[in-house]
This record gives structure tokens, sequence and C-alpha cells, in this order.
């Protein structure tokens, strides 16, 4: 029995190593993140330079997610990981090479498009910037510098998907940083204007995919320009491409959405596109550090375990994964809820991001962190589909929360103007969840639906205890004058001492997690 026991927490353990060598690598692209975020929004504001950058980059970043890492994640890695169990090494790249050669087909056209058709991209999906020709024209002109990003991040995107189904995740976890390090030179160095944006963009992408080509090198893969482009492990791609990059890009989708609501400057006020960038940036961080990189590591595991039909076992992971991501993102979300004005206050604040831009920042954080954890655990039973095969349950689900989130922008956004949008986005997010996991469940019964309910409530109760002590600590020592320096002490402080209690509530009140996380901290040090 106890080697039995033992071979069951090799999965667990082997997706929590990949899991932190991941959130260590998003955790240092995020802060530099929020580095790129600050410089562009004290240079910028939410004004006309911000609002264009963050439409013209939102295109390519929504092509990266459709056709680059929602698919290397969600399609690529569980087909890649089965052949390279079952196939030589030979094949292996030949299937690699068959699919780059497809891609670069694909990607070429969209850019080539893209460049073509910019002026009619930009007034669908930021229709409010037509009453301005000023804040039109330089969008498009943005839109068509950048477009060729799509091209370099979705191949870096598709590199990753192949390292990934190796088991290597470091290298390209880290190419991000990249992208965030290059905004930050070519903004400051050129100032004022799109010339920085655009070098920004283009320069990161071709690091991004740079950084990865030695690693592919060297574990074997060798370009070759090929004519044919049938394979029966790509007709398998190609069957569960659309559903699974449609699903697994739902917030970008949301965000897309979003964008245009967003512009109707005349409902919602000035610079609502770049008030929702700056909230959601902040969103990410969370998802970003802990949650995703959580699914990205544990899709692998599933896809092996639902392949031997090893039900048990997928279960109790599946189930795992849910509980760890409640436990990382229900405090998150309450401490975002809580802290909002000091975070936007403190993080953007100053130069050109006034007091009003603050403001209205903040109350769309909070708003959006409502829905912070169903975002998060969403992504793991994305995931719980994805290795089963079922990939249209959900798109199907993504194409409902699609129209759900457009209903309550379209109601919301009248009485509670920008904040409304995200408030929208958090409720749709939410329907998601719980459509995803009643239809998880009743399709295969692989989830401890009781053990899942009471660790939500256990966590939930400490987040909440945790964020009492967040107010009031916030109220007595977050000050907004005093020099930056003063600013993000005293609101650092808050956040540790909001962390300490939370640990605390989470011993009082009993949560499994936390024990976990102490026993496998415990088993590491014993092992140095």
């Amino acid at each position: 029995m106890s080697t039995g026991k033992s071979e069951q927490f090799n999965p667990r353990e082997s997706i929590a190593k990949s899991a932190g060598i991941i959130s260590l690598a998003t955790l240092a692209s995020r802060l530099l993140g929020f580095i790129r975020d600050v410089v562009i929004a004290r240079i910028f504001g939410v004004y006309l330079y911000a609002q264009a950058f963050v439409i013209a980059f939102r295109i390519p970043n929504l092509f990266r997610d459709l056709v680059g890492e929602g698919a290397s994640n969600a399609a690529f890695v569980p087909v890649f990981s089965e052949y390279n169990a079952k196939h030589s090494k030979e094949e292996f790249w030949e299937l690699a090479n068959i699919v780059l050669n497809i891609l670069l087909v694909i990607l070429m056209s969209i850019v080539l498009l893209g460049i073509i058709f910019s002026p009619l991209i930009v007034r669908m999906i930021a229709p409010g910037f037509i009453v301005s020709p000023e804040k039109l024209a330089v969008t498009v002109q943005l839109n068509r510098i950048i477009f060729p990003y799509v091209l370099l991040i979705s191949l870096a995107a598709y590199s990753m998907g192949i390292l990934n189904s190796l088991k290597h995740f470091a290298i390209p976890a880290f190419g991000p940083c990249l992208l965030n390090i290059s905004l930050i030179v070519f903004v400051l160095l050129f100032g004022e204007g799109i010339k920085g944006l655009a070098l920004g963009v283009l320069i990161g992408g071709v690091l991004q995919l740079a950084i990865q080509i030695p690693l592919l090198y060297k574990k074997g893969f060798r370009f070759r320009f090929l004519i044919k482009f049938s394979h029966p492990a790509v007709k398998s791609i190609g069957r569960l491409m659309v559903p699974r990059i449609f699903s697994s890009s739902i917030y970008h989708l949301n965000n897309f959405v979003d964008s245009i609501f967003g512009s109707l400057v005349w409902i919602v006020g000035e610079g609502g596109v770049a008030i929702l960038y700056f909230a959601y940036r902040l969103i990410q961080f969370p998802l970003g550090v802990f949650s995703n990189a959580l699914a990205q590591a544990i899709l692998p595991t599933l896809s092996t375990q639902a392949l031997e039909d090893d039900r048990d076992n997928f279960q109790k992971t599946l189930s795992w994964g849910l509980g760890i991501v409640f436990f990382a993102m229900l405090p998150a979300s309450v401490g975002l809820f809580v802290l909002a004005r000091p975070i936007i206050s403190t993080l953007f604040g100053g130069g050109r991001f006034d007091l009003s831009s603050v403001n209205l920042t903040a109350s769309a954080l909070s708003f959006y962190s409502i829905g912070l954890s169903a975002y998060g655990a969403t992504r793991i039973l994305q995931n719980g589909f994805f290795a089963i095969k079922d990939t249209k349950t959900p798109a199907k689900v993504a194409s409902l929360a699609l129209i759900v989130n457009i209903v309550l922008n379209a109601i919301l956004m009248f009485p509670l103007k920008i904040s409304g949008l995200a408030l929208a986005t958090s409720i749709s997010g939410i329907n998601t969840f719980i459509i995803l996991f009643v239809i998880f469940k009743r399709k295969t019964g692989a989830l401890y639906t009781r053990d899942i309910l009471v660790s939500f409530m256990r966590i939930l109760i400490a987040s909440l205890c945790m964020g009492v002590v967040c107010y009031f600590l916030s109220q007595r020592y977050i000050i907004f004058e005093g020099s930056i320096l003063a600013r993000f002490f005293r609101l650092g402080s808050v956040i540790i001492l909001g962390l300490v209690s939370y640990i605390g509530f989470c011993f009082i009140f009993r949560v499994k997690e936390l024990r976990q996380l102490r026993d496998w901290l415990i088993k590491k040090t014993s092992l140095l």
C-alpha cells in the first residue's frame, strides 16, 4: 500500500515543481510588467496614446492567444505529449516540422490581412474611436506597425508548446520578461509617441522567440521546409484546435468585448479602454503567477492519467488542483477588492495618471477582483475537459459566457459606467465556472464535490477575515500623500501583515491546503 500511495503523490510533486518554475518566471514577468505599466501610465496617462496602444496591442494579443498560446497549451501539448510517448524521436520532430510549416502559412496570411485591413479592424473593436479622427488614425498606424508581432509571438508560443510537451518549462516561461524589458527600454528612450511602443513590441517578440531556439536545437529540432502538410496527428490537432483555442481564450475574448464597450466615450467616459487595461493587468498578476502556471503544469499529467485510464489519480489530481487554486486566489481576490485604491494610487498615480484616473481604475479593479477565483478555477476545469478530449463542452460554455458578458455590459454600463464592464466580466466568469463544474461532475464523476466545497468555505472565511484586517490596517497606515518610496513601504507592510493574518486564520479554520503546504516544506527542508 505504501508504494501505491507514493505513486499517487509523485504526479502532484512533479506538477508542483513545474508550476513552481513557471510561477517564478511569471512572477519575474509580472513584476517587469508592473514597471512597464507604471512607465506607460505616467508617460501617457489614460489618454490618446495609452488608448491607442491598448487597442492596437489587443488585436495581436488576441490572435496570439487564438493561434499561439491557447493552441499550444490546450491542443499541442496533449497531442505532442502522446506522440512523444508512443513514437520515435525522428517521427516526433517530423510532426513538429509539419505543424510549423502549416502555422507559418496561416500566420503570414493573418499578418498580411491584418496590416491591410487595420482601419476596418480598429473600427470594429473600438467603434467609439470613429468620432475622434486623431485617435483613430494613431491607433490604425500603431496597429499596422505591430501586427507582425502575431507571427513572432505565435511561433514563440508554438516553441513553448513543443518544449512543454518534453517537460521543459523554465526557458519558455521566462520569454515574456523580454517583452516587458523591451517595452520599458524603448518607451523610456523615445517618450510620448508611438515609436517607442511599436519598437518595444516588435523587438520583444523577436527576443521571446530567439531565447527558445537554442534549446529546441539541442533537443533535436531541425527546421525543414516541407511541401506535404498531411499527417494523422495533424488531423487530430485540426479537429481539436478550433474549440480548444476558443475556450482557452475566453478571458481575452471577454476583454475584446470590453474594449468595444469601453471605447464608447459618451456612455462610459474618457479613457475607458486604458482604465480597463490597467485594472485587468493587476488581476492577471495572481492569475499568471499562480493559477495559469498550475494549469499549464497540470495539463500534461492529466492528459497522461486520462490516457492510462487512471481514474482515481485523475480525480485526485483535478480536485487537488481546484483546492490549491482557491487557496491562492480567494485571498488575492479579497485583498485586491479591499486595497484597490491604495494599490492603484501607489503603482500608477503620478505624472499624467491623475486622481480621476486613480479612482476610476480602482473601482474597475474592485469589480474585476470579484471573479478572480472563478477565472483561475475555470482554467483547471478546462484542462480537465481537454485531458479527456472533450473540446466541445468548454467551447459551448465559452460561447454562452461571451453572450452573457455582452448582455451584462449593455445593461451595467449605464448605471455603473466603466465599472459596469468589469462587473459584467466577473459575473460571466463565475457563471462559466459553475456551469463547467456541474457538467464535468455529471459527465465524469471525477470530482470530490463535498471536499472541494468544504475547503472552499474554509478558505473563503479565512480570506474574509484577512480582508477585515487589511481594511483596518489600510485605513490607519496608508496615506496617499508622501514620497513614492514611503507609499510603497506602507502598502507593502499592509499586504505582508494581511498575508500573515491569512495564514493564521487558515490554521484557525483548519484549511487542509495550508497543512499540505507545510508538510511539503518540511519534507523539502529535511532533504537539504
